[in-house]
């Protein structure tokens, strides 16, 4: 487990097991210098012999305000393979790096703008208020300064780094490999696409565009991940009409146990939600083979568990994705804990749940399909340990 300390100097050390490196920061917040990659000892193999991809989901975010350009910077000198920037828009249509359309949790949005400027939104059927990016421009965007999302640990960053576009996280990327020779790569999630395209604000055409306009177009460096269906089987469409095809997809899944439920956001595809409420034409949309191969006929209380069977993962296969991407607990069940334990001995007991045991077919189903298995997402929190 990565910790940090700053010196008198004001330089930041990370140190790990494996020996500490430096991360050198300027008065202005901005990385001064792009450490190189802390070697990995442990050899960990996937079932093909290949090593194990290590992804820096929101950039080293256990250890600076996630989506900043520090926090994916950290995680390269962690020894990350990809950094994973999720996508959302701003007014006008640059895209920007946050988690959630919503700006209230991870930025000083509310100290900068005051009330006035929330506003509210039907987001993926649940009416919600705050301040979303798609209501404020760039150079407003750039007023803002990130902050450590919900009560994360540690908060001595905030309000240290500002939000980057897109574009800057693939030139961080650029600069770092200039620098050190480190070579990395960039996998982006397109955040709530069909509630974008609602607001009239793709995000397909403006990742394609910067992806092109920056030259960072290698298949072997980048992922594009959604959790909607229709969003990434028409982005295949797109990047094949710009000879950009063998970019590879990521088909993400929310919660496919048992105890997923209709009313549960986690568990629902939205897109497939939103199109039959719409009466839209599914066969269109996802294609004859995608509705043959569902669990059950799609509906407006279709789950993500409706499509993780190996008839569905071979069409997705086939259509359009490269790899999938579960949440880590639809294969490794687990069950509540009578007694909280407390991990760390902070006095604290948080951590709620065991193992079953019970591993689902999920990791064999998808990769007899020929995809990828990429799940997510592992923080040393202890609420989040089992």
């Amino acid at each position: 487990m990565a910790t940090f300390v700053i010196d008198a100097n004001g330089d930041i050390w990370v140190g790990e097991e494996f020996g500490p490196y430096l991360l050198h920061f300027n008065s202005d917040g901005e990385l001064v210098d792009a450490p190189t990659a802390t070697p990995n000892p442990v050899e960990l193999k996937t079932l093909n012999g290949q090593d194990p991809l290590v992804i820096g989901h929101r950039g080293a975010s256990g250890i600076l305000p996630e989506h900043t350009l520090e926090a994916y910077a950290t995680a390269i000198a962690q020894g990350a393979d990809f950094i994973e920037p999720d996508l959302v828009i701003t007014k006008d249509g640059v895209l920007i790096a946050r988690h959630e359309p919503l700006l209230d949790d991870t930025t000083n949005v509310a100290k900068i703008f005051g009330p006035d400027r929330k506003s509210t939104k039907m987001l993926d059927g649940v009416e919600t208020t705050g301040y979303f990016a798609e209501d404020f421009t760039l150079a407003e965007i750039k007023m803002l300064r990130a902050v450590q999302s919900r009560d994360f640990r540690p908060q001595d960053f905030n309000g240290a780094f500002g939000i980057p576009t897109f574009q800057e996280v693939i030139e961080l990327v650029q600069e770092v490999e200039a620098q050190t020779g480190k070579v990395v790569g960039i996998y982006p999630e397109t955040k709530h696409p069909t509630f974008f395209d609602l607001q009239g604000l793709s995000l397909e055409e403006p990742l394609i565009v910067t992806l092109k306009a920056t030259g960072f177009t290698d298949p072997n460096r980048l992922f594009i991940q959604s959790f909607e269906f229709q969003n990434l089987i028409e982005l295949q469409g797109m990047l094949d009409a710009v000879g950009l095809g063998d970019i590879p997809l990521v088909q993400l899944y929310g919660d496919t146990t048992t105890s997923a439920s209709p009313g549960d956001g986690f568990s629902v595809p939205y897109d497939i939600r939103y199109n039959v409420e719409q009466g839209n034409d599914l066969a269109t949309i996802y294609g004859q083979d995608f509705l043959d191969a569902a669990e059950n006929v799609l509906s407006e209380n279709t789950l993500y568990s409706d499509l993780d069977n190996p008839e569905i993962l071979q069409v997705i296969s086939e259509k359009y994705a490269e790899g999938a991407g579960p949440w880590k607990n639809n294969f490794l069940l687990r069950e509540a804990l009578d007694t909280p334990v407390d991990g760390n001995g902070d006095g604290v007991a948080e951590i709620t749940t065991q193992l079953t045991g019970e591993v689902t077919s999920f990791v064999n189903d998808a990769q007899a399909a020929g995809l990828q298995v990429h799940p997510y997402t592992l923080r040393n929190e202890e609420r989040f340990l089992t």
